[in-house]
């Protein structure tokens, strides 16, 4: 595909890579705030990464203009910034709407179980239905 026939992509067209290291200390700066406002352990926090080394976690934290991320890991914090956004719009108080990735539902998608519990089985596509059934929920 020639570049001036390229996909629309913001990111893109801003001049930043999807793994420029400003798209990516942008990204763990971002799932770590959202971390800290759903009080996910650390252990909770590796497995939505994709269990990156704990070692390695601990250095993005302190240093994420160091962090390189890999596509799947860009993808999960994708995911997951999409399912908070969707949060603060379903529930516009903000405990409810960050207290609710761990609050037992009964839907059928989750079984009784939370939302949490859904995303922590560790694969990606869990992030994923849970972003789409919260999407569904909001009416996109």
């Amino acid at each position: 595909m020639r570049p001036d026939h390229a996909p629309h992509h913001p990111a893109l067209h801003s001049g930043l890579q999807l793994q420029s290291p400003q798209v990516c200390a942008a990204a763990i700066r971002a799932f770590q705030n959202i971390a800290n406002l759903w009080q996910l352990s650390v252990d909770e926090q590796l497995i939505l990464l994709g269990n990156p080394a704990r070692s390695t976690w601990f250095r993005w934290k302190k240093e994420p203009h160091t962090a390189r991320l890999e596509r799947d890991t860009l993808e999960r914090i994708s995911y997951i910034l999409g399912i908070y956004k969707a949060l603060q719009i379903l529930l516009p108080d903000p405990a409810a709407a960050d207290g609710w990735i761990k609050r037992p539902n009964h839907a059928p998608l989750f079984s009784g179980q939370s939302a949490l519990q859904r995303m922590l089985s560790g694969n990606v596509a869990d992030l994923f239905v849970v972003r789409q059934y919260l999407d569904a929920q909001r009416g996109g």
